[in-house]
């Protein structure tokens, strides 16, 4: 299709008897914003390496724009940008140097795109500094500049915030989400903070122990992230039980020992909360929230770990 940037088909990347990807097939398109969520070890950034041409993988294979040709794929990473692990600045050269080297690298012939990238993630004023000297911030701002220098299509960044403090996060997020409204740059990125990848990401991608597990959109996520009764109480069996009878068609999900989540009667809470009074089940807790981000992947990988 005309709109689509990169499409996978049955990624496989093995390492002797262990699958750090296993069948994975996806498809990216023009315009949108992917957040790539999954545990440390799931297969993230060796997903991310495969697609920008790091590592190769052990089977299947993917097109770029409509091609899938090696000679043709590598013609058109191109049109991809990517930041993939720590970010890969010269030290002890200035900010302009960097960007420098790297157009004279990929072959950029324009020379206005350095002072020109240095504006748009707002480093003008110290483009004659060492990175050295830089911060993590200001060090994360200049290696998406860096991968910006080929004026990419797709940008790919593997945990952009990680490490930054809320102002340096908010930043961050502005100029992704500029590159991606004016300039038109499709966004692949991974995060450890999921509440900051809702505020960014169009799409999402779940992957677990090498596998896409889920892919939805913002829209589906809304719809699955919805709101619930939360009932903490040292009576857990009973309170299921009580539910189960009282409550028609309930649906619900336990948390931990002590911890129900209730997706049904959200609009009835009075009625749940007499249901448990007239069978005498102490609450510890009792309250309407929404299911976040981070609850939903935790609910569905099935519990606590690290995305």
């Amino acid at each position: 299709m005309e709109n689509e940037i990169l499409q996978t088909r049955n990624i496989v990347k093995s390492y002797r008897h262990f699958k750090a990807l296993d069948d994975i097939s996806i498809t990216l398109k023009t315009g949108h914003i992917y957040g790539f969520i999954g545990e440390n070890g799931a297969g993230k950034t060796t997903l991310m390496r495969v697609l920008a041409g790091l590592s190769y993988p052990t089977s299947g294979d993917f097109s770029l724009y409509g091609k899938n040709r090696p000679r043709d794929i590598l013609k058109m990473r191109r049109q991809i940008g990517s930041t993939i692990e720590a970010p890969a600045l010269y030290p002890e050269y200035s900010a302009y140097r960097n960007l420098e080297l790297q157009r004279i690298l990929i072959g950029n012939p324009d020379k206005e795109i350095c002072d020109e990238l240095l504006g748009m993630v707002e480093l003008t004023e110290f483009k004659d500094q060492k990175v050295r000297k830089f911060s993590m911030g200001m060090k994360q701002r200049l290696s998406i500049a860096m991968a910006l220098v080929g004026r990419p299509r797709l940008l790919i960044l593997d945990e952009p915030i990680n490490g930054l403090d809320p102002k340096n996060i908010s930043k961050l997020r502005s100029l992704l989400k500029r590159l991606n409204e004016e300039n038109d740059v499709t966004l692949f990125l991974s995060s450890h903070i999921l509440n900051e990848l809702y505020l960014l990401a169009t799409d999402y991608f779940m992957i677990h122990k090498g596998k896409i597990i889920e892919s939805l959109t913002q829209d589906e996520l809304d719809e699955k992230c919805r709101q619930y009764i939360k009932i903490k109480t040292s009576e857990l069996p009973k309170c299921i039980t009580v539910i189960e009878k009282g409550v028609h068609d309930a649906q619900y999900s336990v948390i931990d020992d002590e911890t129900l989540h209730l997706f049904s009667y959200t609009d009835r809470v009075e009625s749940i909360a007499k249901l448990l009074m007239e069978n005498h089940i102490v609450t510890k807790e009792f309250s309407v929230t929404e299911q976040s981000l981070e609850e939903y992947f935790l609910g569905i990988t099935g519990g606590d770990s690290n995305a």
